[in-house]
């Protein structure tokens, strides 16, 4: 594979591997709020409170164009 590339040349603005540790605790932070409304018997929280993606390590895309070939590597 040392011929591949990417077909699109659109990365993530990151300073991070990954965002799965962010979902996790958005989604652990959202099912506790959940839970305790529930249980006091409110209406649920709207979803639009939980997750937001420009709060995360990893905040949107960024188009390369042929600037950075040697990212367009896989």
């Amino acid at each position: 594979m040392s011929r591949s590339r990417r077909r699109t040349p659109i990365v993530g603005m990151t300073t991070a591997e990954s965002d799965k540790p962010f979902k996790v605790a958005e989604h652990r932070r959202e099912r506790r709020i959940v839970r305790s409304a529930i249980k006091a018997g409110d209406d649920s929280p709207t979803v639009r409170l939980f997750g937001n993606p420009w709060a995360s390590d990893k905040d949107g895309k960024q188009w390369l164009g042929d600037r950075h070939p040697d990212l367009m590597r896989k």
